[in-house]
């Protein structure tokens, strides 16, 4: 029997803001049902869960999503539904952003899951973009952020080590990688270039949305409705001038200085022919990246 079309499934990561997702989603969903949504829950029980049970859900009918937790459960949800189907019948996707990390609706609103809620109660949409990695083996979509270099460093030690600080848990992993500081070419050219970019570079950083490590504003120009990547390369600057720097990268103004760039692009091709770490949506690949295509208006999300 079909699924009626207004059904959600609410996926829940229970691990999420260090186990305060597990405690938080019940009252929250409960007064979702009150205003008469029609939900059904499963909760993820470690990394990658959430993707496959998003995609069996898909194939079973649900095409509204309800991600509770963090950024990384609404990347896996997403994932479970477009990587390897880049066309699927159209999905809605609600928040309830009770992890650690949720930089993605800082876009729209600073109220969190208030926010969430009332959109999801007024049943208001919006249609945003998606990023797909092509990478040497298969392809990652990103909602959100999709970065090479420092930004990367800075997220692996953070998930190691610092994640269950929150906040301050990044700004410590950003901390102990200005001292172990990394300048890299990361070579590539994007839409009609034809010539290769070999520069060394601190970091560069692909944008569907403005921030990420949940409140730093390293795009401020990006608009995840505009059909459009927002492109930030930081030359490799010292570790002083980047100790200089970082308060900035919470107001935007980085983008202003003389070793930093901005562009919209559509299309990126890298030539990297060894797997790098690259921080997607606030979680960690070790990948081959081949290219990065803009997927415009891809689905709908409450806000």
């Amino acid at each position: 029997m079909a699924l009626p079309k207004d059904r959600f499934l609410a996926i829940v990561n229970p691990a999420a803001g260090g186990g305060k997702s597990a405690k938080l989603a019940g009252p929250a969903l409960a007064r979702l049902r009150e205003k008469g949504l029609h939900i059904d829950v499963i909760a993820s029980t470690g990394p990658g869960h959430a993707l496959q049970l998003a995609r069996e859900a898909f194939g079973q009918g649900y095409r509204k999503f309800l991600s509770v937790g963090g950024d990384g459960t609404a990347h896996e949800i997403i994932n479970g539904i477009f990587a390897n189907n880049s066309n699927p019948e159209r999905i809605a996707l609600g928040f309830l952003p009770l992890g650690t990390g949720n930089s993605f609706l800082r876009d729209f609103s600073d109220k969190g899951a208030e926010a969430s809620l009332d959109a999801l109660i007024a049943r208001r949409t919006r249609p945003v973009d998606l990023i797909r990695l092509t990478h040497a083996v298969g392809e990652i979509y990103s909602f959100n952020i999709l970065s090479l270099g420092f930004t990367a460093d800075v997220g692996a030690v953070t998930n190691r080590v610092f994640k269950p600080l929150g906040h301050i848990g990044y700004l410590f992993g950003v901390l102990v990688r200005v001292a172990q500081l990394k300048r890299r070419a990361f070579v590539l050219r994007c839409d009609h270039e034809t010539e290769w970019d070999t520069r060394r570079s601190l970091f560069l950083a692909f944008n569907n949305s403005k921030y990420t490590g949940g409140t730093m504003l390293i795009a401020p120009h990006a608009d995840p409705s505009d059909g459009q990547i927002e492109f930030v390369r930081w030359g490799p600057i010292g570790r002083l001038g980047l100790l200089r720097m970082l308060p900035r990268l919470y107001n935007g103004t980085h983008i202003n200085h003389p070793l930093a760039s901005r562009r919209a692009v559509r299309h990126v091709e890298f030539k990297i022919p060894v797997p790098v770490d690259v921080l997607i949506d606030g979680e960690i690949f070790s990948l081959e990246c081949k290219a990065l295509d803009i997927v415009p208006s891809a689905l709908d999300i409450y806000i």
